[in-house]
């Protein structure tokens, strides 16, 4: 039983991902579907670590300069 779940699931996502992502996109879809969404993606060798100083204390402060219409739908 859990098994055909799963399967319909998928389908209905299959489905969603098809209507909802523009035909110009379809050929990356796998990626908007719901499965591969809830997963992180593989480690790469190009991944490293940010290494901190200990006595690191991050700002307060904007990451950008937002324009008025933006600040408003923030």
């Amino acid at each position: 039983m859990e098994e055909r779940e799963k399967k319909k699931e998928i389908e209905e996502d299959h489905r969603k991902v098809e209507e909802l992502v523009p035909q110009c996109f379809h050929k990356w879809k796998k990626v908007f579907r719901k499965v591969k969404s809830k997963r992180m993606p593989t480690k790469k060798p190009w991944d490293h670590a940010i290494d901190l100083k200990e006595d690191f204390i991050p700002r307060k402060g904007r990451i950008y300069p937002l324009s008025r219409t933006e600040k408003e739908e923030v």
